[in-house]
């Protein structure tokens, strides 16, 4: 079910598998990996022991150290979990994009998106899917600056950045968020129906703001969750400094296009 084909719409990107889908299967848990094959087991039993209804696609950018193939093999016991193997690191934006599209192909009522380093907490998952649930909320967001939120072992100036960033984006973008890059985050399934994901371009983290604005601008309703990031024990950052001047060059960008707008 993960043999790759060719989709014109998402510029050579893979298209989605044949649906496999379980028997009464609502919400979706997306994880976008690469190199992560030590986290991954761990990530995967949390979530289930989490969210036992829940299906989980794991979207793979080739990783070297054998990430997809550990997908493939416990896929033989698994009857919840999918794998959509891509031919090779095409950036963070596009994977989660590839995500949603593979999710909204499916009778699904909500997309949980987190990290799979572990750097999320999967405690949280099913307070994330219950706030999505409710009746004001279109997409719950796990939020690190509001009370109750934080980061845990991150260097100095990786928090200077991530708050930099956050602040600029809510500022120009006029966002009703506190933390508008995590990647923590629920969606109603029929919210993100009404987006046209052909306009979301940005390959990289600049995504995460991207797909806020357009969510945004279609009237969505934002409820924010505190979290506590921690750093990862294992493995390496894919996170780097190039990425954060991606990203701010995308808020700004942003800006301008709602100036015109």
């Amino acid at each position: 079910m993960n043999r790759p084909s060719e989709d014109a719409n998402a510029g050579g990107l893979p298209s989605a598998p044949s649906p496999r889908l379980t028997t009464g299967a609502r919400g979706l848990v997306v994880l976008c990996t690469y190199n992560e094959v030590q986290n991954l087991p761990q990530m995967v039993e949390q979530l289930h022991q989490q969210l036992p209804e829940a299906d989980l696609l794991v979207v793979d950018d080739n990783s070297p150290d054998g990430t997809g193939r550990w997908v493939q093999a416990a896929m033989g016991s698994d009857t919840k979990l999918y794998l959509l193997q891509r031919p090779g690191k095409l950036g963070l934006g596009t994977a989660l994009r590839a995500g949603v599209e593979w999710c909204l192909e499916r009778d699904y009522e909500w997309l949980l998106n987190l990290d799979a380093d572990l750097s999320h907490p999967t405690n949280k998952a099913s307070e994330m899917v219950a706030t999505c649930q409710r009746s004001d909320c279109d997409v719950a967001i796990g939020s690190r600056y509001i009370a109750g939120g934080g980061l845990s072992g991150l260097p100095w100036h990786r928090r200077i950045i991530s708050r930099g960033l956050n602040g600029l984006a809510s500022r120009l973008l006029k966002l009703p968020l506190t933390d508008c890059s995590g990647s923590y985050r629920c969606y109603c399934t029929d919210r993100l129906r009404k987006l046209n994901l052909n306009q979301l371009t940005c390959a990289g983290y600049g995504f995460l703001e991207e797909l806020l604005v357009h969510l945004h601008r279609a009237g969505a309703r934002f409820v924010e969750v505190p979290i506590v990031f921690e750093e990862r024990s294992s493995g390496r950052s894919k996170l780097s400094l190039n990425d954060a001047f991606g990203a701010l060059g995308v808020i700004f960008r942003l800006r301008a296009r709602r100036t015109r707008l």
